[in-house]
């Protein structure tokens, strides 16, 4: 995946980061933005595309520009938020880079599975550290980011791995492993 120029990357980044602002608003005109975590999908994509670089690009860039225009995520939720998408994109962007296992499925499960953990992790911390003085727990971290979000989580691991297969499939981003025929 590290064929991409410069120019496709920056252009696949700045159409994620649109996404952040999109995906969003779809889901919150039903109610379900908080539950399906729909900002998080397009940072997994371009960090698992184009890098951690970019990752870190969308994920800082995405809920920001969400927020100013939209108030989603309101501006309260906006620190811990960033702290979690720029894990995602960061962590998920350099796994591709060193996992190998040569299987595209296996190689995507194991960058995402860790990103979560990670971005679940750190963003606990950040609401702990920077934003209850104290009244956070591991009982309203677990409530929080775990049950609430287990449908956005079961969302993210069933459609970013098609997603990115069938973008390979069509030529679109280059394929991870070529099948000798």
């Amino acid at each position: 995946m590290n064929t991409l120029s410069t120019t496709k990357k920056s252009i696949i980044c700045a159409i994620c980061i649109a996404l952040c602002y999109i995906f969003p608003m779809i889901f919150h005109v039903f109610g379900a933005g908080a539950i399906f975590c729909p900002m998080h999908i397009p940072v997994f994509i371009c960090g698992l595309i184009c890098g951690w670089p970019y990752g870190l690009m969308c994920g800082l860039t995405g809920p920001v520009i969400s927020c100013v225009l939209t108030s989603m995520p309101p501006v309260a939720m906006l620190p811990s938020m960033i702290v979690e998408l720029i894990t995602y994109g960061v962590v998920s962007g350099l796994l591709i880079t060193y996992i190998h296992t040569k299987n595209t499925y296996a190689d995507l499960y194991i960058c995402l599975i860790t990103a979560i953990v990670c971005g679940r992790i750190l963003s606990g911390i950040a609401k702990a550290v920077l934003f209850t003085g104290g009244n956070y727990s591991i009982a309203i971290w677990i409530s929080s980011s775990v049950v609430t979000n287990w449908p956005g989580t079961l969302i993210q691991l069933i459609f970013i791995p098609s997603i990115l297969v069938g973008l390979m499939k069509a030529h679109l981003i280059p394929q991870r492993y070529i099948k000798k025929i």
